[in-house]
């Protein structure tokens, strides 16, 4: 049984247009969330360890204030097409279009103004929310008018997020949730005492601005082969890695399948990611650096959190040979990604 509740949360600064933003409380006997209105957010999460003790296990804020200023995508749905696009361009029946570049010479995550900068209206569901909005034609320099409906059911240990789209002209999509985990709680110090393991035969390579080569390598016999768990922070030391930011291919097709499995020993918590997405980006936040207060004053520093956001592979637009990107008119765009929580 899911209950659904839904309170203010704050106000949108005037500069942003006012606005009350909403969060919506999700729980079930053994999990509970928090999802504002405000970029889908997902603020917290809760779940238990093998005591049956319930902690926090996502980076976040307290404070509306937190989210509305630059912060790394904590816990939001970002589009529309998550990861980076090389130059920030593409071309489209013979059109070029530019994207802003936010992240070196790329565009990141929809650009300057996201998917996860806007407030969302949000329709109370019974066993969740759902949150809609109509990205004009042109926004963040991409075509057609693109309505989304992004959401979030919750029954028993597992968490469903749902994408669905439609556009008016030829667009690419790619939406996922950015949330960052750490199963020893929010606040912990790394996650290197995490197993993770994730189903994937190959991944991408990247160049130093991290857009994918074009190449698609086999994980074996490297440091990116998870298809047994590893041990994070011994396995980083081994293969010398600072960390991750690699998409994994998974193997292709609509059917919800198991593509991840992180486990804390310490505590119990496991989480496995299921999902019909063609790739999913392990990310291991190389790039926090304690500057962040976070939620009760803790800071997050380097390597104290993981993503892992089920997407279309980076920079498909320009690259052929990866997955289809592109939603045409009369198409829909439905993804599902479902997060299941459980204590060994």
């Amino acid at each position: 049984m899911t209950t659904v509740r839904r309170e203010a949360f704050g106000r949108m600064p005037p500069e942003e247009g006012g606005g009350e933003v909403e969060k919506f409380v999700l729980q079930s006997d053994s999990v509970r969330v928090e999802i504002l209105s405000f970029g889908c957010i997902i603020t917290t999460l809760e779940t238990k360890d093998r005591d049956g003790q319930f902690s926090d296990v996502v980076l976040g804020f307290d404070t509306l204030e937190g989210y509305t200023r630059k912060h790394p995508f904590f816990g939001a749905v970002v589009g529309r097409v998550a990861n980076r696009i090389a130059k920030g361009k593409f071309t489209l029946d013979g059109k070029e279009y530019q994207l802003f570049l936010n992240n070196g010479p790329n565009s990141l995550h929809g650009g300057a103004k996201g998917f996860d900068k806007v407030l969302w209206s949000p329709q109370v569901l019974p066993n969740g929310v759902r949150f809609f909005r109509l990205s004009p034609d042109g926004e963040e320099g991409y075509p057609g008018d693109l309505e989304v409906w992004v959401t979030y059911t919750l029954s028993g240990r597992e968490l469903a997020i749902n994408y669905q789209a439609q556009t008016s002209k030829t667009t690419p999509i790619s939406l996922t949730n950015h949330a960052y985990f750490n199963l020893a709680g929010q606040g912990s110090r790394d996650v290197y005492d995490h197993e993770i393991s994730i189903e994937a035969d190959s991944y991408l390579p990247v160049d130093d601005t991290k857009i994918p080569t074009g190449e698609v390598a086999a994980v074996q016999g490297t440091g990116f082969n998870l298809r047994q768990p590893v041990q994070l922070g011994k396995h980083l030391q081994k293969f010398h890695l600072d960390g991750f930011d690699h998409n994994f291919c998974l193997h292709q097709g609509q059917d919800r399948r198991l593509v991840a499995r992180v486990f804390h020993p310490p505590t119990g918590r496991t989480m496995e990611v299921h999902t019909t997405q063609p790739g999913i980006q392990f990310y291991t936040g190389n790039n926090l650096d304690g500057s962040l207060k976070g939620k009760g004053a803790a800071t997050y520093p380097k390597h104290s959190a993981f993503c892992l956001e089920t997407q279309n592979w980076p920079d498909a637009v320009n690259k052929p040979h990866f997955p289809n990107v592109l939603l045409h008119p009369g198409e829909e765009y439905n993804h599902t990604t479902w997060l299941v929580f459980n204590t060994a």
